[in-house]
């Protein structure tokens, strides 16, 4: 692959620096063609729908999704519409946790975006835990500080970690296997937000052993709005869903039954599903995306983003700009910390004004490059902060 045929298998508008896909994905051409596809035969083939249909193709996507984290059970797979819903179900389900007690805490990070931070304020209040937040340390090297304080506050009383693989404003990387290992150790589940990673950066379910990964597809996976993915490992196995699909329940495909009402539900995380999960338009549009983002390999494209940054790195540090250390976080996210005293509003908007898209986050701009960037995106984000600061 070269970044020439990956740029072409786009419709970006021409003469935009679009840097900015932790924010949205965009569509590939052939993303777009399985979505208009799906709509232009709807209509001619409706009187053919078997209702095998509701099910067979979202099964490809969870089998899809399955080889990119490395998990090679899709019944652990469920279609989901967001992050919210994901660790919702997690909260409705952390009762069933062996050996939990009162005065216990679901340990998060500060800094982290709302849908990982809402879903624990009710189940703290019904179960009378608490939440303990590990903020972001003042340092130099704050990826390797924050991974120690993390696995120092990991302890007994531990609960429930929640955290991201990179964090969605600044791409500094969080030491998944380590936590992870941490842990276990000490009984508490893991809850992983994968929506900044997953898709980008590889991500290995046998290796990290998450309780949880949550995954929405519109960002790095460049598929659809309000849906996304999740993998629930064996903790999850026999618990409570959010909503009472019929889908979910056994021989559901056999319409002529569906009044024989059904107890018993499909295997593994089945019942997680969201409502309506068959997504006739956008399972399609996934179904390409994810074939992409497996065809393309997160390694390859961590590899292309460390090249595009080598320069600008080099030029803005003169300019006063900071950066994590690179071992330290994604290549494919970064967050570039501006002057002591500098507006991040007003620089994301000068840097609109010469059609350089980014995002202000937190203390910075966060620039999120993909294979479709080339160097000149890189030297047009270079000269317009050189303008800007």
């Amino acid at each position: 692959m070269t970044v020439s045929s990956i740029t072409s298998r786009f419709s970006l508008p021409e003469g935009v620096h679009f840097i900015n896909c932790a924010t949205r994905g965009p569509f590939s051409k052939a993303v777009e063609q399985a979505g208009i596809s799906a709509i232009q035969h709807f209509t001619p083939t409706i009187h053919q729908i078997r209702p095998d249909d509701f099910f067979e193709r979202a099964w490809v996507v969870r089998e899809l999704f399955g080889q990119l984290v490395h998990c090679p059970d899709k019944e652990r797979i469920a279609v989901i519409p967001s992050v919210s819903y994901g660790m919702a179900i997690v909260a409705r389900n952390l009762h069933r946790k062996p050996n939990l007690k009162a005065g216990q805490h679901i340990l998060v990070i500060g800094d982290e975006f709302p849908s990982d931070v809402y879903a624990w304020t009710r189940v703290c209040e019904e179960l009378s835990l608490q939440i303990k937040t590990v903020t972001m340390p003042e340092t130099r090297q704050v990826g390797k500080e924050w991974n120690a304080r993390i696995l120092e506050a990991i302890g007994e009383d531990t609960a429930l970690v929640v955290l991201p693989h990179v964090h969605w404003q600044y791409g500094i990387r969080f030491d998944l296997e380590q936590i992870s290992e941490r842990a276990k150790q000490f009984g508490a589940l893991l809850a992983i937000d994968g929506t900044q990673s997953v898709g980008a950066l590889e991500f290995d379910i046998q290796k990290v052993r998450p309780d949880a990964l949550i995954c929405v597809a519109y960002k790095w996976l460049m598929g659809p709005y309000s849906m996304g993915l999740a993998y629930f490992g064996e903790f999850f196995d026999g618990g409570t869903p959010l909503e009472e699909t019929w889908m979910a329940r056994e021989e559901s495909n056999l319409f002529y039954k569906l009044t024989e009402y059904q107890n018993q539900y499909r295997p593994k995380a089945y019942r997680y599903n969201v409502g309506e999960h068959s997504h006739f338009i956008q399972i399609p549009m996934l179904e390409v995306a994810l074939r992409e983002k497996l065809e393309w390999g997160g390694d390859h494209i961590q590899a292309h983003c460390r090249e595009l940054w080598q320069e600008p790195v080099r030029q803005l540090s003169a300019l006063g700009v900071t950066f994590e250390p690179e071992a330290e976080r994604a290549h494919h996210l970064v967050g570039i910390r501006l002057p002591s005293g500098t507006d991040v509003i007003k620089v994301q908007q000068a840097l609109e004004t010469r059609k350089v898209i980014v995002a202000a986050r937190g203390q910075g701009i966060r620039v999120s490059p993909h294979l479709y960037n080339t160097a000149e995106d890189m030297n047009a984000l270079l000269e317009a902060l050189r303008s800007a600061l």
